[in-house]
Parts: C-alpha cells; structure tokens; sequence
C-alpha cells in the first residue's frame, strides 16, 4: 500500500528558563540563551537586532497587549508591512496567550471585514493609511496601526514596558490561526496549535541542518505559513541569524548571497534570479542551501538553476493545515518534479474510493502527524469533511507515492490555484465576473506560468456584443487582492461540459496550457 513514515530524530533539551511555561516561547528562545548580543537579523537600510533586543522587544508587546485586555485565546489580527516589528509582535502575541491572525497585506477592505467579523479579535493592527478604513468594520476590538518602518500607535502602547514573563500555554493551546479559501469562495480558519507549529520546525531544523552558524535570506512574506512559520520559526529554533528583507528584491538577495548560507523562496524568486546575470556560481559558493516550496517548480527551473550555480534546489510540500509534510532530502538525490518523502513524525497515504492505492497510482494525499492543525475556526462541520477522527487530513491534492517513496503532486481535487505561492479559489472570482453586466458564465482556471508557477486565467462567456475582455478585468480592480485577479481573460462561445451538465476545467486548463508558454 502507499504508505509512507519519517523516521523521528531527537534532540537534546535545553536548561529551563522562565520562558519555559509558554510552549511555543520557551522553543523559540531556548537557542538564543546565552547568546543576546549576537545579531538575529541584518535588516535593510536599519540598524541590525540582537536576539536580546528581539525578545526584550516581544516581551514589551505582550505587555502592551495585556494591557489593551488580550485574554488567552483572544485573537490578534494583523495585516501591516513585514518589519522586524511584525516579527515581535507575533512573538509577543503568542507569550501574552493570544492567537495570532496575519492577514494578507494584499487583502481589501471588504476582504477583510469577514475576517474580523468571523475571528473576532480582541486587537487589530493595521497600516496608518488604512485605519479609519480598519476601524469602520472592526467591530469591539482596539486598533492599533504600525507602518513599514516601524512606527505607528502601536510603537506608542509599548514605550515604557518590559520585562513581561510569557503566560502559561500548552502543547495543544492555539498559537495561531491562518485563513485559506475555500471552494464555496467562504475561507476558512485553520487553527495551529503550539505543538503544531514547535514540532514542525523543530523538525525541520534537523532535517535541513541549521545551526547557529547560518544565515538566512528572509525575502519571504510573513503572512503566510512560509515566511512566518517555516522561515523565522526555524531560524530561531537553530540561533540562526536572517538577512531580513522587505520582500523579493534581486539586487538584495544577490548581494546577500555571498554572507548568507540559505534562501527560502517560492519558485518565482529562482525564475526571477536566473534572469539576472549577476547569478553565478562564484556569487552563490558561500550558500549550501536553497529551498523552494508553495507552488510547484518547473523541471526546467531546477536544471537551469543547477547548471548556473551548482546548486540543486531542495522542494518541499505543505499546506496551510499541516505547514511542511513532505520534503526531499538534504543527503540524497533531490528528484526534480517531486516534494520528496514524507517528513520525519509525518505519515503520509494515497486513497482512491476510500481505499488506499498501490505504489504508482493517482489518489488523494492524506497526512497525518503533529503538524496537522486543530481544525476549522467555527466550521465543526467542515472540519468533520477533512479532518478524520483517526487524526488523518485529507489535503485534496491528487498525487502519488513511488516505489522509492518519493511524493509527487499530479493536480488538486479542489482545483485550487496557487500562483506565486498564494492559493486562489476560482469559484470566488467566478462568483465576481459572474455578477458583472454582459456575463453568461465563467470558469476560472489555473495554467503553467514561468513565473508564478500557475496564472490565474478567467474564460468568460459572454451575453451581450459589447463584453470586452479589458472591462473584466477593470472591474475587478479592487474587488478583489491582486494575486487572485486573473492574468488572462478569454471571451469564447461555450465551456466544454460532460453529460451531466458538469464544467470541465481540466479540458479547459488542456486547452490553455501553453498560455503563458
């Protein structure tokens, strides 16, 4: 049967601190005991942080956050600009027993105003030029604002406060909850405990060997389980230092590379890097590891990037419920095309029917492990479809395990997108262009992109002469956050159905799939 298990490594505990009685916490700064005057981040165009200052400054957040009436489990929603102020604001968030909600900073008004209606939060934080906009569907909670430098009434509540000691929360207390869409175009809450999100970078520090003595490229978005929970978490867990960039920027990254020993990215970043001259191997010796995950790498990407810096990208598999399950190995061959074995305490299956299916054969990808979330905020029945009572997740990506145990994805069950790493339900934009003047029907679908992995395409059919492509696309203009908008919009007669009447989107994503070729 399709059956695969990492095997569990340990490692040894560090001596208590009083940070000890936050789960999460007492992880995330055991590695920097002792160590409070190195440099955790070498931040653009600012002064460098010291892991000391990292967590002084967490420590006056939770404060300010007590203060503002933060109860354990009350939720801490965010949606600012990645700064290393973010960063502690997470951490203080999680020492002062809340759960942190990040929200993408892409998101719109109206976007957002389901988060907070559904979430709840005690506390929300926002950029200064959207806060009249923030306070208008915040319901109860404070609103506090925080720029891209830093600055904002956030940085007011915390002046003067310090020396906090992290409230007591347990292994299965939520940290965090992420929301993803859904394909009734409703998203929905997942909510990650401590342990899920301890044990999952614990783990993956191991696996992909950081120590203290590396240097990670951080370019990543921090509203998102990569950047946030995989990114910063494991480079705490290692006393890892990060270079600590805004976001994707190649004359950063490239001039970072020979101090650095790591990058995380989606594959947008290698595509982009390899169309920059500046990319050589001379410029990349110093690095011994660059990850990619989020979207799936082309086969084209992984040669080219190997040929110019003799580096073989390492691709990994996760979702937003179970942050990273697969990943190829550090030792070993990394198979371009697949998301490698199943992580270390991670069991993975293949079922079709209700039945697990022989080496080879397509089914859906179940998981299961301590980095499987809680379930859906408020959505128990939902969270009864995928979350089985046995502790299996049906992620509803098709994908197959081989002979040797490598995880290959083949397609989504749901037909979800994923472009540039963010996921894209298409019946949310359909629901959009379906309300539009001119507009009979339409299917939003997902094809190969060189640069995003998969661009969001729209076919549209439409009801009257006059429909034009570039109206669609206007219209959607600030409806919806940028990554969801589609690249393409094609007007054509008729969608491919089957005898039930049923849509075909895979004889469509067939028919388009060298679109952006």
């Amino acid at each position: 049967m399709a059956l695969a298990q990492g095997t569990n490594r340990k490692r040894l505990v560090k001596e208590p601190t009083l940070y000890d009685q936050n789960y999460l916490i007492s992880r995330l700064h055991a590695a920097s005991v002792g160590q409070e005057t190195r440099n955790f981040a070498r931040i653009h165009q600012r002064a460098s942080m010291t892991f000391g200052e990292l967590f002084a400054g967490a420590e006056r957040m939770a404060a300010a956050l007590v203060s503002l009436g933060v109860e354990p489990g009350d939720r801490v929603a965010v949606q600012v600009s990645k700064t290393i102020e973010a960063i502690q604001l997470y951490l203080g968030t999680v020492m002062a027993g809340g759960v942190f909600l990040p929200l993408n900073t892409a998101y719109t008004t109206s976007e957002v105003s389901y988060f907070l209606g559904d979430a709840t939060p005690r506390v929300v934080v926002c950029d200064p030029l959207h806060e009249d906009a923030v306070r208008n569907i915040a319901g109860d909670a404070k609103v506090l604002t925080l720029d891209d430098k830093g600055r904002g009434t956030l940085e007011e509540a915390i002046v003067g406060r310090g020396g906090f000691t992290p409230v007591a929360r347990g292994p299965d207390d939520l940290a965090a909850i992420l929301y993803t869409s859904g394909t009734t175009g409703r998203s929905k809450g997942a909510m990650l405990s401590h342990k899920n999100l301890a044990s999952n970078s614990e783990m993956l520090r191991d696996y992909w060997r950081f120590t203290k003595a590396d240097v990670l490229i951080h370019a990543l978005p921090i509203f998102h389980t990569h950047g946030l929970f995989v990114a910063t978490n494991v480079a705490l867990l290692a006393g890892a230092s990060v270079e600590f960039l805004a976001g994707f920027n190649a004359d950063q990254i490239l001039d970072a590379m020979p101090r650095a020993t790591a990058l995380m990215g989606v594959p947008t970043f290698y595509t982009r890097l390899l169309d920059d001259p500046r990319l050589t191997r001379a410029r990349a010796a110093n690095m011994r590891l660059f990850i990619s995950g989020s979207a799936p790498l082309l086969v084209d990407t992984h040669e080219k990037w190997e040929d110019r810096t003799g580096h073989r990208i390492l691709e990994r598999y996760g979702m937003t419920e179970t942050n990273m399950s697969t990943s190829n190995p550090y030792d070993g061959d990394r198979r371009a095309g697949t998301v490698g074995f199943p992580l270390p305490g991670v069991e993975a299956r293949i079922r079709k029917d209700g039945q697990e299916v022989e080496a080879g054969e397509i089914g859906v990808l179940e998981v299961r492990g301590d980095n499987v979330f809680q379930g859906y905020w408020q959505m128990p029945e939902k969270t009864a479809e995928e979350l089985l009572p046995d502790g299996w997740f049906i992620t509803g990506d098709l994908a197959k395990i081989d002979a040797d145990g490598y995880v290959t994805i083949v397609g989504r069950d749901k037909d979800l997108v994923i472009t540039g790493g963010f996921n894209v339900y298409p019946k949310e934009v359909e629901a959009l262009i379906d309300d539009l003047p001119g507009v009979l029907e339409s299917a939003v679908i997902g094809v190969p992109h060189p640069d995003f992995g998969e661009g969001v395409v729209a076919v549209v059919v439409p009801d009257a002469d006059t429909l034009q492509a570039e109206g669609i696309a206007m219209a959607l203009d600030g409806q919806l956050a940028k990554f969801k908008q589609p690249k393409k919009v094609l007007l054509v007669p008729e969608l491919p159905r089957n005898t039930m009447g049923k849509v075909q989107k895979k004889a469509l994503r067939e028919t388009y799939a060298d679109l952006f070729a």
